[in-house]
């Protein structure tokens, strides 16, 4: 499954269903089909989705190029930082024009 996840203040946002859900779960948010982020709400969700970048990018042991939004190595892992980085320009951009984000709509 992906995910759509659409807002007035920026480009639609596809998401593969795994990335997507663990996003969702950072921000408190139920996965499924349809839901919504209320601009009330991005503040809470931006705070909580930059804690678990810093604390993956601690458990990985920081450093690196992929940190500093480059691409990944050969073989090396996406991080966090690199799947959550669109979602946040979302979320921002959204907070910003006080519109939600939605998705399955």
């Amino acid at each position: 499954m992906m995910y759509k996840f659409r807002s007035r203040a920026d480009s639609d946002l596809f998401m593969n269903q795994g990335p997507a859900e663990r996003i969702l779960g950072i921000i408190g948010k139920q996965p499924g089909s349809q839901g919504i982020i209320e601009p009330a709400d991005m503040p809470r969700a931006i705070a909580a989705l930059q804690a678990a970048v810093e604390e993956d990018e601690r458990a990985r042991g920081g450093g690196g190029d992929a940190e500093q939004g480059g691409a990944p190595a050969a073989g090396q892992a996406i991080t966090l930082r690199q799947r959550a980085w669109p979602f946040l320009q979302l979320l921002k951009r959204s907070q910003e024009a006080d519109t939600p984000v939605v998705w399955g709509v």
